[in-house]
């Protein structure tokens, strides 16, 4: 299949859990009757992007917010990708995203491979890894569409990661983010365009809406950029959803007139292919 519609919930995080996941099932539901054969959710969709909640928060896989996203899946006959949430596992805590199929099977999960440990002068201070774990794989899943690499935030400024995603297949690279607003004006529509243009493919960012009112502000402006870099659909600040028509022939004409894949001197330098099948 060539051609299919995604869509990008941009949504309000609160610091009510069920007021959460009410939410985004309304607009998975809305999606879907839009025509949406893959919904994507924000980081942390289900949690305030904060260390102090994320314990109080986490959940085994087994926990409410995994079981709704399956029967939603399910249900909608739609791919979800679970923006993220605090998963727990024994003792640790890790920022993950869940993906399901059309049937609600996991299909995967990806657990955020860079901790965003930063302190910025006159800007964000935050440590991640204070309370989290790191993941350890690059994630790409199989659909009937394509391969898609899976990310979550942080992850999108390295563009090994990203590379090898392609590397492995990937045409379309789905990253849930809650860029801030002293990362997001500076940063997010340059990382965004170049990783869809360095690795040609479709690149899609979901972020969570501006809660002005919250202890981390999201910068919003979630976004659908096609293999050449274009922006083929953006959001504001507020919560919404956007979409975007996938044409993966794009992808193989962009790919042939332009074979940066094919084109690297493997004989100079090399991504680890550690994690390459």
């Amino acid at each position: 299949m060539g051609n299919f519609q995604i869509a990008v919930c941009q949504m309000e995080v609160l610091e009510s859990k069920e007021k959460n996941l009410e939410k985004a099932q309304n607009l998975i539901c809305e999606a879907s009757s839009n025509g949406a054969d893959i919904v994507v959710l924000p980081e942390m969709f289900n949690c305030p992007y904060n260390n102090n909640f994320f314990p109080q928060y986490a959940e085994e896989f087994s926990g409410i917010t995994t079981k709704l996203l399956s029967k939603l899946a399910k249900e909608q006959k739609i791919y979800i990708i679970g923006g993220s949430i605090p998963e727990r596992e024994g003792e640790k805590i890790y920022n993950t995203s869940y993906i399901f199929d059309r049937n609600g099977e996991l299909l995967n999960r990806h657990r955020k491979v860079h901790l965003f440990d930063v302190d910025i002068e006159d800007g964000i201070k935050f440590n991640e890894s204070d309370i989290l774990d790191y993941g350890n794989n690059v994630t790409v899943i199989e659909t009937e569409f394509c391969k898609i690499g899976i990310a979550i935030c942080y992850d999108m400024r390295f563009p090994e990661l990203m590379k090898l995603m392609a590397l492995k297949g990937a045409e379309i690279i789905i990253v849930p983010a809650a860029f801030n607003m002293t990362t997001g004006p500076a940063h997010w529509h340059y990382l965004s365009k170049v990783r869809a243009l360095d690795n040609q493919v479709y690149f899609v960012t979901a972020s969570p809406s501006r809660n002005l009112d919250s202890s981390y502000v999201a910068y919003g402006h979630s976004l659908i950029i096609d293999p050449w870099g274009n922006i083929i659909s953006e959001a504001g600040i507020e919560e919404e959803i956007i979409y975007g028509y996938i044409d993966l022939e794009r992808v193989k004409k962009i790919r042939q007139e332009l074979p940066l894949l094919k084109h690297m001197r493997t004989d100079i330098y090399k991504i680890d292919e550690l994690f390459i099948d």
